[in-house]
């Protein structure tokens, strides 16, 4: 099983604030789209309030310490280790690989598990609640790269664990 980010940062490493986007980019959007469709996705609760509801053709995994939390059409678990475990049994389904798409906290407490990491960064910076943590360089290889300037400049960055 492969385990990867998938985020939007800016250039210092804001990925949200008050639960939502600071930028509008349709083709990061339409990238997170096509790679996540059909697989299955990890997020934290806050992310997936802020999403407002499970994306569809995906099986989703809301991780949160609320013992008695509720979302339909979601599985909820209290611990990134649990989530994990929930995708390894449904790669038959949903593939090998599984994305992990937010929060900051999420991905800050799984930067050690994962294989691989899509980042769009966006090369502004903003002020954001939500902060992804700095891709090591010592422990990923930047394996693909690709420019974009519409309607901001951004690069779609692939790392591989080394």
């Amino acid at each position: 099983m492969i385990l990867s980010h998938i985020v939007a940062a800016s250039e210092n490493g804001t990925i949200g604030v008050e639960g939502t986007l600071p930028w509008d980019i349709p083709e990061d959007m339409k990238f997170f789209r096509e790679k996540t469709k059909g697989k299955a996705i990890i997020m934290g609760r806050k992310t997936f309030e802020s999403v407002g509801h499970p994306l569809p053709k995906r099986l989703n995994v809301v991780i949160t310490r609320q013992a008695d939390y509720k979302a339909e059409g979601a599985v909820i678990v209290s611990t990134i280790e649990e989530a994990i475990e929930v995708c390894k049994k449904e790669t038959s389904t949903y593939g090998d690989e599984v994305f992990i798409i937010g929060g900051g906290e999420i991905y800050r407490q799984s930067m050690d598990l994962v294989n691989k990491i899509y980042l769009t960064r966006i090369h502004k910076e903003y002020s954001g609640d939500a902060k992804y943590p700095t891709v090591d360089e010592n422990v990923f290889r930047l394996i693909e790269s690709s420019d974009r300037t519409q309607p901001i400049p951004f690069t779609f960055l692939t790392y591989e664990r080394i």
